[in-house]
């Protein structure tokens, strides 16, 4: 462990969470210190002191704040939509403001205070073409990809939807999320040839117009209590399927977030709670 976090020994982080979805967030702004994989490895092992889903640097690029995600694997991420919210927790009590922009590796985040420890952050756009996505095929409508598990003429789960909120997901829609066994078949469809950069695994069950039910196997870190780009990636690929408006509850095992995807300019908006579990320094 000296070598791998040596680098970063001293610097200051948050453990943070939202719908217990956790992170080490780690100040990089005043260091010239550099996240790598076996530091993220390290500090995400839940055998390890410090144990989180995701590792968050905040750094300082080109003036601007910017947030870097790394999955307990070491993995690099595009987007994680619950310590975006609590990023923006962290940079709105700095400054003293209700609303506050940083950068990321998928773009710009707007953050927005809406009272009692929720923060409001806007996702961007979908990406609903194959090859953005990507996948490895060409597939026209990626509402239904050609994935099947079980038997070829009598699969359990057939035909899901492809969306990618800055990660690639891949969401099946079912009647039941606890009927089916996530724990086994996500990491089958996290590594399926279809998707060249691996994809987030979700079960979905729409409840209602407004009410979604959501369990998901995050790419690089397994079965997780919440994710956030899942979460929005869910709510669009049902509406797309006409499943439900285009604003919803998604109730994750964590707990809710409120999604809408806005009409106005395509854009996702999330909406939930973060949580500062403790303050510290890290060591050797």
């Amino acid at each position: 462990m000296t070598n791998t976090l040596s680098n970063l020994a001293g610097l200051p982080f948050w453990k943070m969470n939202g719908l217990d979805n956790d992170f080490v967030i780690i100040d990089l702004r005043q260091s010239a210190a550099k996240m790598s994989p076996d530091a993220a490895t390290m500090l995400g092992s839940r055998e390890g002191h410090y144990g989180c889903d995701q590792i968050i640097t905040l750094e300082q690029r080109s003036g601007e704040p910017y947030m870097g995600i790394w999955n307990a694997d070491g993995s690099e991420a595009g987007a994680c939509g619950n310590a975006a919210r609590c990023i923006g927790w962290l940079l709105m009590k700095e400054s003293g403001t209700q609303a506050v922009a940083f950068l990321s590796p998928s773009g710009e985040i707007e953050a927005h205070w809406i009272g009692h420890e929720r923060i409001s952050v806007d996702m961007g756009e979908p990406q609903l073409r194959w090859q953005d996505i990507p996948l490895a095929e060409q597939m026209d409508d990626t509402r239904f990809i050609d994935i099947k598990l079980g038997p070829i003429d009598n699969p359990v789960l057939w035909g899901p939807s492809a969306v990618n909120m800055g990660n690639p997901h891949c969401i099946f829609f079912v009647e039941d999320v606890n009927a089916h066994q996530l724990d086994r078949f996500g990491p089958m469809i996290e590594h399926h040839p279809l998707f060249p950069e691996r994809a987030n695994v979700s079960v979905a069950q729409v409840r209602g117009q407004y009410d979604i039910r959501l369990r998901v196997w995050e790419r690089g870190v397994g079965i997780t209590r919440a994710c956030g780009t899942a979460a929005c990636a869910a709510l669009v690929a049902a509406h797309r399927r006409r499943l439900t408006a285009r604003k919803a509850i998604v109730e994750l095992d964590g707990g809710t977030l409120a999604i809408e995807w806005r009409e106005s300019d395509d854009h996702v908006i999330m909406a939930g709670p973060v949580e500062l579990e403790y303050t510290g320094t890290l060591s050797a």
